[in-house]
């Protein structure tokens, strides 16, 4: 463990409801061993896809007999020079669309620090045009739609390199020349800031903000290119595309499109409003997301199953359903936040707590806790939501490997330590009015179980 001289960096502090300001040796084992596990599992899962039939539990058997050094060196992804400029084009396009294309001005959530931010929400349009070139060369013959699955290892090893880079430069950044010293949260440790962040807002100027820019942009827009390339691999292989395929491609079209549609909502989630940019950030946003989200079209593509007329309309009714209820949970939120309350939820006045919190500047402010509509059926029914999402999107591969269905798996883990993190955060946040909402509503995720 390595602890940043307390004379050599100034710490501003920041109320107790931001991120938790020292690490305990327990936090930094576990940060260390979250860096070094999870890159190695999204390797694995490549090497049991591209070489033993989709089975995590094969490949997992292979590195136990050959010895872990060993296996590596030989299944190890290469690197590949045009994939690596491919993937640095992707970044610079990127980087000029958020930059330059117009969108709308919107407001994040009041920082511990009491900054109010401002954002340009324009990802959509980006979203548009990036699609509408890619599949207008594919069908043009200028471009081959397959491209980005047959260049896969080589962008593995690209997406990587960035996401540990920029983890690198974010941690350097958060030391030496943060945007907003009063948000900064510096642990002790080395390790677990690289992990967890050190700055919650680093911009570069007053509105290139990275955390902003890498949660959608490099990976999000890539989300469904990244399917239509899988698709595509796949009609050249079989001469068809599967109903399983295009259902899960389905699904992830629509969450991408809600995700930038409503953009400027989700600069007041708890990946901008609280979580510090990091490795959890920066590797997240750009290397995990764009390789575990995608995980059932890469199996699909290669092993693909074949869904029965009902299976497929169960499956769709059970996706769009958890959809439904993301977006309308969501929704109701913001309806009643916005009008302060004065409003109707499922026909009823809407039912809330009024409290209030104080920034590090000194000022109190009020907020409201939800206790009608789905908040009034468990504190977080956004993620139940999210949870029927991702079973659905998992069960278009079937159940014969568990290698597709770990997405499924990941998310409830990060759900549920998300709600721990959410409601340690809003206890210190709101104290008594939080615990008075937690007796109002006893469920955390799941009503009637959990």
């Amino acid at each position: 463990m390595s602890d940043v001289s307390a004379t050599a960096i100034v710490e501003i502090t920041a109320p107790t409801w931001g991120r938790a300001s020292k690490a305990s040796w327990e936090k930094t084992i576990g940060a260390f061993l979250i860096v070094a596990a999870v890159p190695t599992w999204l390797h694995m899962n490549w090497i049991a896809l591209e070489q033993y039939n989709g089975s995590i539990t094969a490949a997992l058997r292979a590195a136990s007999a050959e010895g872990p050094i060993t296996f590596a060196f030989r299944h190890f992804p290469q690197f590949s020079l045009q994939a690596m400029l491919g993937y640095a084009f992707w970044l610079l396009l990127q980087a000029f669309f958020y930059g330059y294309l117009p969108g709308t001005l919107c407001y994040g959530q009041r920082t511990p620090g009491g900054h109010l931010l401002t954002y340009t929400a324009n990802g959509l349009l980006a979203w548009a045009i990036t699609h509408v070139l890619f599949i207008g060369g594919s069908v043009a013959g200028m471009i081959d739609p397959a491209m980005i699955a047959k260049h896969w290892e080589g962008l593995l090893v690209a997406v990587n390199t960035y996401g540990f880079v920029l983890a690198i430069l974010a941690q350097w950044k958060g030391y030496w020349a943060p945007s907003f010293p009063e948000d900064r949260k510096i642990s002790g440790s080395v390790i677990f800031d690289f992990w967890a962040g050190v700055e919650l807002n680093p911009r570069f100027g007053k509105y290139w903000d990275f955390k902003f820019f890498h949660n959608g942009r490099p990976g999000i827009v890539a989300w469904t290119l990244i399917d239509f390339s899988w698709a595509a691999y796949q009609y050249q292989r079989l001469g068809h595309v599967t109903w399983s395929m295009i259902i899960v491609s389905m699904f992830h079209l629509i969450y991408v499109i809600d995700f930038f549609y409503n953009e400027d909502w989700y600069t007041r989630t708890i990946d901008i409003s609280h979580d510090h940019f990091g490795f959890m950030l920066a590797w997240g946003d750009t290397t995990f997301l764009p390789c575990l989200y995608t995980l059932q079209v890469q199996y699909l593509a290669r092993y693909p199953t074949y869904l029965s007329r009902t299976q497929s309309l169960a499956l769709l009714a059970f996706g769009l359903t958890g959809y439904a209820i993301f977006r309308s949970a969501n929704f109701q939120r913001d309806y009643v936040r916005a009008r302060d309350g004065k409003c109707q939820l499922w026909g009823k006045q809407v039912q809330f707590i009024r409290c209030k919190y104080t920034t590090s500047d000194g000022k109190e402010h009020q907020s409201l806790l939800l206790t009608s509509g789905w908040w009034g059926v468990s504190r977080h029914a956004n993620y139940m939501a999210d949870l029927m999402q991702a079973w659905a999107m998992c069960a278009t591969c079937g159940f014969t490997h568990f290698l597709p269905w770990s997405y499924f798996f990941f998310m409830s883990i990060l759900l549920y330590h998300r709600s721990l993190r959410d409601e340690k955060r809003c206890h210190s946040k709101y104290g008594k009015h939080w615990e008075e909402y937690c007796r109002q509503v006893p469920y955390r995720i799941v009503p009637g179980i959990f």
